[in-house]
């Protein structure tokens, strides 16, 4: 494993933005109506069809990535 000095490590966690990890959207997401599609109620209907067959888990869902 390589030594990582004390310093060093907080150095790198205090600059920059905060945290490590950014979660982006992959759908549009600018309006009410692309939230509700993307959220309640929109949400509902991939899975009722994920739930009426599993097969399709991967056309909705980030699961095969």
């Amino acid at each position: 494993m390589v030594k990582i000095r004390k310093a060093d490590a907080l150095e790198y966690h205090r600059q920059g933005r905060p945290g490590k990890i950014e979660v982006v959207p992959t759908k549009p997401v600018s309006s009410q109506r692309d939230l509700s599609l993307a959220y309640s109620p929109g949400v509902a209907e991939p899975c009722l069809e994920i739930s009426n067959d599993p097969s399709t888990v991967d056309l909705y869902t980030a699961r095969a990535n």
